[in-house]
């Protein structure tokens, strides 16, 4: 499949704050890092790569929407996607995978086009649009906050050397979904890399919410879900720069029916 690489205007994120309709200031104010109750969550994916121009900015508006953490009364749940098509073109992403560049043509097949492209974000599993683009965005979150949701919650996560110990428990599915997919993922809090070459030599990129692994571990029902979940992790991911993420997809068109977060320590990412 061709991939296309998209340049446009950047949208300023400088005074980023989504309101919905009829929301207060104070709605807005992020939730618990580690809430002991379920919560309703908004995934925003964002596919971007250190070897592409075009893509610091949305990745600094993903730090920006991270570190609002809510919009009304729903979480947001943010990754960043690290694909692997730019690495040939003059530096290789350390962040970069295979399995989330398969994950990103999946959505393009979804929405119906031409290919995948850097920086793109997918809100929910039924939102695409470039990813520097935050009125788009501010679209979408508000769209998405309306929907009904399955309740997610990550009642611990701990890691015992090389393996994470999760537990976590789905709500029944909202009307009209019948089933979807869990999926626990793992990522950095936040990361930092010296370009040395490429469309970006020379600049300091800052990352948040870093993909690593991403693992389907069960399916979601009438029923809900309560369980406990083993995960084997690389070695160099660490306790203090580590979050766990909860959500539930449709296999069939995508669409995200819940998420949630955890981040395991008081280290967050940088803002």
């Amino acid at each position: 499949m061709k991939r296309v690489f998209a340049v446009f205007l950047v949208c300023s994120a400088a005074s980023l704050v989504f309101l919905p309709s009829g929301a207060s200031q104070s709605q807005t104010e992020a939730p618990p890092q580690n809430p002991g109750s379920s919560t309703s969550g908004i995934l925003v994916e964002l596919f971007t790569s250190e070897g592409c121009s075009s893509c610091p900015p949305a990745d600094e508006l993903l730090r920006r929407l991270d570190a609002q953490r809510s919009v009304s009364a729903k979480q947001i749940v943010v990754l960043s996607e690290h694909v692997d098509y730019w690495d040939r073109t003059g530096w290789r992403d350390r962040f970069s995978s295979r399995e989330y560049t398969d994950r990103q043509e999946e959505y393009a097949r979804r929405f119906g086009i031409s290919g995948p492209y850097t920086p793109e974000i997918v809100v929910d599993g039924k939102h695409e649009f470039v990813g520097n683009n935050s009125h788009l965005l501010e679209d979408a979150l508000r769209s998405a906050d309306i929907q009904p949701k399955a309740l997610i919650s990550i009642s611990a996560a701990d890691l015992d050397g090389s393996d994470l110990i999760v537990e976590l428990e789905a709500s029944a599915l909202p009307a009209g979904a019948k089933h979807g997919d869990l999926y626990i993922a793992v990522a950095d809090n936040s990361d930092e890399t010296q370009v040395k070459s490429g469309e970006n030599s020379g600049r300091q990129l800052r990352h948040v919410a870093v993909l690593r692994i991403l693992q389907k571990v069960g399916k979601v029902g009438s029923e809900g879900v309560r369980k406990e979940f083993k995960l084997r992790v690389p070695k160099d991911l660490t306790k203090d720069n580590l979050r766990v993420i909860a959500f539930v997809q449709e296999p069939g068109n995508g669409a995200v029916l819940g998420s949630t977060l955890r981040i395991l320590s008081e280290k967050v990412a940088t803002r």
